[in-house]
């Protein structure tokens, strides 16, 4: 079993892509994710899956938000060990200590075009 967080792309901005967390964890646990939760109005989920692969399970929960909450966004799966190595990794560590409120993550689907 992994455990998930989910980022979902531009939710709850406005009147732009509303959708209620209690939808989203519903949503999960129709898809036979487990232990769903949200927090706040963020538009984050973290979640645990039995083995499938994570691209995979990105497309699935994309799809089934387009179907059953009229959502059109995109989702971003990362395990716990992502981000360690994210924060592992990062280039800028100093200023994140220095002025975290200043660092910004994006996460991509793919590798940016150089």
């Amino acid at each position: 079993m992994t455990t998930y967080a989910a980022l979902l792309r531009a939710v709850n901005l406005g009147a732009h892509n509303k959708v209620a967390m209690a939808d989203l964890v519903d949503l999960c646990g129709t898809l036979g994710l487990r232990n769903a939760r949200s927090l706040l109005q963020s538009g984050n989920l973290v979640f645990d899956c039995p083995g499938e692969p994570p691209a995979a399970l990105e497309d699935r929960l994309q799809a089934a938000a387009r179907k059953r909450l009229n959502l059109d966004t995109d989702f971003f799966l990362r395990t716990a060990n992502d981000w360690q190595g994210l924060i592992a990794n990062n280039p800028f560590s100093a200023q994140a200590k220095s002025d975290p409120g200043h660092l910004v993550v994006m996460c991509l689907k793919r590798s940016p075009r150089v």
